[in-house]
C-alpha cells in the first residue's frame, strides 16, 4: 500500500524540491513565505551567509481588521520596505511549497507594489 502523506508533509516535500534549485545570495536574497491557519509570515534570507535580512508578519497588524489575503498584501509591503531599508532591491521568490495563489500571490503583489523586484 502507498503511504499517505499529510498536507504538511506534502508541502514540505514540494518546498525541498523548490529549494534544490532556489537559493538566495547576498545581492539577490530569498523572500520566503510561511502561511499558518491564522497568520502570514515573510522573511528575506541571505542563504550564503545564513542570516535573515528582514522579516514581517500579519501578527504585527491591528487585530481583525482585514481578510487574510489583505493582511498578506500588507505583510508583503512591510517586508519590502524593511528589505529596501537594508539595501535590498531584488529578491528570489520562495513560495514555500504553497500554490502561487491567494495569500501567497497577495504577498508577492504587495512586495512588488512597494518596489521590490521579484
Amino acid at each position: 500500500m502507498a503511504k499517505v502523506k499529510t498536507r504538511r508533509a506534502a508541502r514540505l516535500t514540494r518546498h525541498r524540491r523548490l529549494r534544490r534549485r532556489l537559493s538566495g545570495t547576498g545581492e539577490r536574497p530569498r523572500l520566503n513565505v510561511f502561511r499558518s491557519a491564522r497568520f502570514t509570515y515573510a522573511q528575506v534570507i541571505d542563504d550564503a551567509s545564513g542570516r535573515t535580512i528582514a522579516a514581517a508578519s500579519s501578527r504585527e497588524l491591528p487585530k481583525g481588521e482585514s481578510r487574510k489575503s489583505d493582511a498578506a498584501k500588507q505583510v508583503g509591503k512591510m517586508v519590502a520596505e524593511r528589505a529596501k531599508a537594508k539595501g535590498v532591491s531584488a529578491v528570489v521568490f520562495d513560495r514555500g511549497g504553497y500554490q502561487y495563489h491567494g495569500r501567497v500571490k497577495a504577498l508577492a503583489d504587495g512586495a512588488r507594489e512597494e518596489g521590490l523586484v521579484l
